[in-house]
């Protein structure tokens, strides 16, 4: 109740649950699942930001130490709101979320939560728009290629219900729009595309589409993309049926529409904060972090008092992990054609023993010897006394993924040495039985060392 008792930060590690319409993607898309949260309150914004910055510093070292290639990247807050969010994507192709990065400077972001920068345009066209017949031409690709115009000289039509409204987005034909954008310029809960009765209603024809000509209402708006405003002698719809536009300057011939960066950020596009190259790639999120500012503190009434006995509203942060999540991207990110390939700091069991003959009493002794003495005081390593043949324990053992295997088995019983493979390089070393514990413990040091 006090800003005395301030800054204040809680967290749990739970079972959360999630009606998924579709679970897929093994742990990925589950209906249950292991999720770290946590919650700062503060008194101020600065407060905040420090709150803000430890937990983003202290998510770094956690993913950086599970052994994971990831990106901090700016993202959009979303249905939670608040003054900013940072997503933590680990770089794995068959991720869900689209990222950009720059290749010259630290920007990275969510591509839903950029606003690329205008494109300008170089060239120049004083003719008058002109109507010409594209029989059977209704897609962005049929009418350029009968046109003979390159996509990028084109103007293509997206037209969306949201929550009621429907809303007609008009980007370059080679660029996509940013559904998350048009989301939040109407604080929408509900943007879907728009159906055929939709577009009756208001007079729009699919596949000929243009602002030419049209009137925004208040059931009908009108957002253009400020690299459609550069764009001359280009080609769009007609709002006629097998009718096209061509020689058109939106700028002179787009008379009522609302101009809003809508479109996304693609690779090759100027980055916004030094001018360099943007790169795009997949990416796994795992983790994520929220500035919520006071926005759920007013809304519930929870307030502290200041030095001057005045009441104010916390100024809270939002911070999560998931931690089933972070399994399987570490999974997608480290694995080959055998199996897993497990970072030590989260892998099950750091090593295996695998005594390649069951049937030999000296052999299932020397294993059972080196799996109490590498057991002492640790819970980490595995005997695998299956009575199953050598080959299948191999197999097992690089497909579970334990980052040491030590075989104990006919070079031991011809020289006293045995096996030990490191599972993420495939080197094989061989060392004495009596000096496999302190070489393991070595090799483990060297791949916590090197967060592998």
């Amino acid at each position: 109740t006090s800003y005395k008792q301030l800054p204040v930060s809680v967290y749990q590690i739970q079972n959360k649950y999630r009606d998924e319409k579709r679970p897929r993607f093994g742990l990925m898309r589950s209906r249950e699942f292991i999720m770290k949260d946590g919650y700062t309150f503060d008194a101020d914004e600065e407060g905040l930001d420090k709150q803000y910055k430890l937990m983003y510093d202290a998510y770094t070292r956690i993913f950086t130490r599970c052994g994971l290639t990831f990106r901090p990247v700016i993202a959009d807050s979303g249905a939670i709101g608040g003054s900013g969010s940072h997503e933590f994507e680990v770089l794995a192709d068959s991720g869900e979320a689209d990222i950009v990065y720059c290749e010259n400077c630290d920007f990275a972001a969510n591509i839903e939560a950029v606003d690329p920068l205008t494109v300008k345009c170089d060239i120049h066209n004083d003719k008058e728009k002109e109507l010409v017949e594209t029989p059977g031409q209704h897609t962005i690709e049929m009418v350029c290629d009968f046109l003979h115009a390159p996509v990028a000289q084109s103007v293509k039509a997206v037209v969306y219900n949201v929550d009621g409204l429907v809303v007609l987005a008009m980007v370059r034909g080679d660029h996509e729009v940013n559904e998350t954008k048009i989301q939040h310029i109407y604080n929408a809960i509900n943007v879907d595309m728009a159906s055929d009765e939709d577009l009756k209603k208001v007079g729009l024809t699919a596949g000929y589409i243009s602002p030419i000509g049209l009137k925004r209402t208040k059931d009908f708006d009108i957002l253009v993309d400020p690299t459609v405003m550069e764009m001359q002698d280009a080609c769009c719809g007609a709002n006629e049926k097998d009718k096209h536009y061509i020689h058109v300057n939106p700028a002179r011939d787009f008379t009522d529409v609302r101009v809003e960066t809508i479109r996304q950020i693609q690779e090759g596009d100027v980055c916004p904060h030094c001018g360099g190259k943007i790169v795009r790639c997949r990416g796994i999120e795992v983790g994520q972090v929220f500035k919520l500012g006071t926005k759920y503190s007013e809304a519930l009434h929870a307030t502290f008092l200041d030095n001057q006995g005045k009441s104010h509203p916390f100024v809270m942060g939002c911070y999560g992990i998931g931690v089933t999540r972070t399994v399987a991207a570490s999974i997608e990110q480290n694995h080959d054609d055998d199996g897993i390939i497990w970072p030590v700091a989260i892998a099950p069991y750091e090593a295996v023993i695998v005594p390649a003959n069951n049937k030999s009493e000296e052999v299932m002794a020397a294993a059972r010897k080196l799996y109490e003495d590498m057991e002492d005081g640790r819970d980490e390593v595995v005997l695998d006394d299956r009575n199953e043949r050598a080959g299948i324990k191999f197999k097992d053992a690089d497909l579970i993924g334990y980052p040491v295997r030590v075989t104990i088995g006919k070079k031991w019983q011809q020289s006293g040495c045995v096996e030990i493979k490191i599972r993420r390089s495939g080197e094989v070393v061989e060392v004495p039985l009596e000096e496999a514990k302190d070489k393991v413990l070595e090799i483990l040091k060297t791949l916590h060392a090197n967060n592998q």
